[in-house]
């Protein structure tokens, strides 16, 4: 079985998983950052005609339209293809969207191009956290997403040296390369996703019984076979939720009116408003359009801003890296609510910066403030908005509504994702320094949301957040102790213990009756 699966099982097994889902962040990143870089290249301009800043915005916008329709058709093929085939799919999509890209002499067919590899970044990134969260142990399942963001600023950091890099190549190749480098993450997905498992949970939603023993043993490790105890009391937990939702039976407009089983309906409003809210952060404005801000609200020249803005994703990585450490330590909603108060005072700092340049003051001192905090914002996101959002919705949904629950949280990412980086160009053109209150408003409004209506799910397994549901909790959950605390409630370690004892007590009660038969056959074969 360890041979099976890339030659491993157990926690190398995770790795080689979280490999394979990083690797798709990678290249969401990597996607994220190129565009915004390529845009103010002199080379790129002439070639599509000097496009004015309200097209230059809707050719970076309009990939996120690609990516809100990709997300959202795995509603309906996230389940049939399964994680690993998912992911296969959506990066040769990407691939043929960095084709055209690459070959791109008109806006028109830029745009094709744009639209075609978003498709494949949302199929993938509604794929690749579930896949993660399905397979991993509950103690390093957020830490392991967390490792997939901060290898989504890997990817962003990398477009922007790549493309800081290309700017000094000859005329075209400036741009063109790094808009074909996408291939090359295709190409490591290709090495890695046909030979890793699908998730124990969907196989066994699916009725795969076998293949999920078979998943679960390999995932379990230290020797475990799909008969050992501990594969058979995990295989039991998860059948055992999956039997009392039975989600199956209830039809979409049941499911959206209520009428389905308990907190369905809120656990995916949940999931999908904290990826809103990752992306009303304003993290986009500056990802997208870093190197544009430095140029045209800060006056820096192109090299210089491209050399800040490649300074600041490195600030961003780090702080991303970061994460890591506080994750699991302080849990989702103190992380949350923390980063979002550090992001919302950057706004302000950088809002009273910009309104006293632009009123006479000194232009190039509070420039320096300007860019520092900007740079302070990375940090404080990094640490909390950045990952969290990204966590939470393959954690918070129904065991059986996982897939469709995360791909409606994806799309509200990318259509929230096109709303922030088409307004931004026109509200830098048009508000001024005005423009960044916005984000400084929003982001504090995220510290009384996160209070007062999302449960923790760090120390929480899977099962545990749907027991949780099941008790019909209230809306306001800041007062209720099994929603807010840190650790693993007592009755959810109290509930596994009599799935386990149940399981053990059917084994052994088996035994005898298998000793017995075999006795048999051996006397008859005598």
């Amino acid at each position: 079985m360890a041979r099976k699966y890339l030659g491993g099982s157990g926690e190398r097994l995770t790795v080689w998983i979280s490999i394979a889902a990083s690797t798709v962040l990678i290249f969401y990143g990597y996607d994220q950052g190129v565009f915004g870089n390529v845009i103010i290249n002199k080379h790129f301009l002439e070639t599509f005609g000097h496009p004015s800043a309200n097209m230059q915005g809707v050719m970076t916008s309009i990939y996120n339209i690609g990516c809100f329709i990709g997300a959202m058709s795995t509603v309906w093929t996230g389940d049939i293809l399964g994680r690993p085939r998912q992911i296969i799919l959506g990066s040769t999509i990407i691939a043929i969207g960095a084709v055209i890209q690459t070959a791109s002499y008109g806006v028109a067919q830029m745009m094709v191009g744009r639209i075609v590899a978003g498709l494949g970044t949302g199929m993938n990134t509604a794929t690749a956290g579930v896949w993660q969260a399905e397979t991993s142990k509950m103690r390093s399942r957020g830490k392991l997403v967390i490792i997939q963001m901060a290898n989504c600023i890997t990817g962003f950091s990398i477009s922007n040296w790549l493309t800081l890099g290309f700017s000094f190549a000859p005329r075209d190749v400036a741009w063109r390369f790094p808009l074909a480098f996408q291939i090359f993450f295709t190409l490591c997905i290709y090495a890695l996703c046909p030979f890793l498992p699908d998730s124990p949970r969907l196989l066994i939603r699916k009725g795969k019984y076998e293949e999920a023993y078979e998943v679960l043993a390999a995932l379990e490790g230290h020797g475990a076979t799909p008969d050992s105890p501990a594969v058979h009391a995990q295989f039991n937990i998860i059948k055992d939720v999956l039997d009392r939702e039975h989600l199956s039976t209830y039809t979409w407009s049941q499911l959206l009116s209520g009428r389905g089983p308990s907190g369905v309906l809120r656990r995916m409003i949940l999931g999908a408003w904290m990826q809103a809210m990752n992306q009303i952060s304003g993290i986009n404005v500056t990802s997208y359009y870093m190197s544009y801000i430095f140029i045209n609200a800060l006056g820096i020249s192109e090299l210089l801003s491209r050399i800040l803005a490649a300074a600041g994703s490195v600030d961003y990585l780090v702080f991303a890296c970061l994460a890591y450490f506080v994750i699991e330590r302080y849990g989702r909603r103190k992380v949350m609510m923390c980063s979002a108060a550090a992001c919302s005072m950057c706004w302000i700092v950088i809002s009273i910066a910009l309104g006293l340049s632009a009123h006479g003051g000194d232009q190039y001192k509070l420039g320096i403030v300007a860019v520092s905090f900007f740079f302070v914002f990375f940090a404080s996101f990094g640490m909390g908005v950045l990952g969290v959002p990204w966590l939470y919705p393959t954690e918070i949904n129904a065991l059986e509504m996982r897939t469709k629950g995360a791909s409606l949280a994806m799309s509200t990412n990318w259509i929230m994702n096109y709303m922030v980086v088409q307004v931004t160009l026109p509200g830098i053109n048009n508000l001024g320094w005005k423009f960044w209150i916005i984000w400084a408003v929003i982001c504090f409004a995220f510290i009384p949301i996160t209070y007062f209506f999302y449960p923790e799910t760090a120390n929480r397994t899977l099962e545990d957040i749907d027991r949780f549901f099941e008790s019909r909790p209230g809306i306001l959950i800041h007062r209720n102790k099994i929603a807010v605390q840190l650790e693993r409630p007592a009755e959810y370690i109290e509930a596994d213990e009599r799935i386990a004892k149940a399981e053990v007590y059917e084994l052994e009660k088996k035994r005898p009756e298998s000793i017995g038969s075999e006795q048999v056959e051996t006397k008859e074969t005598v």
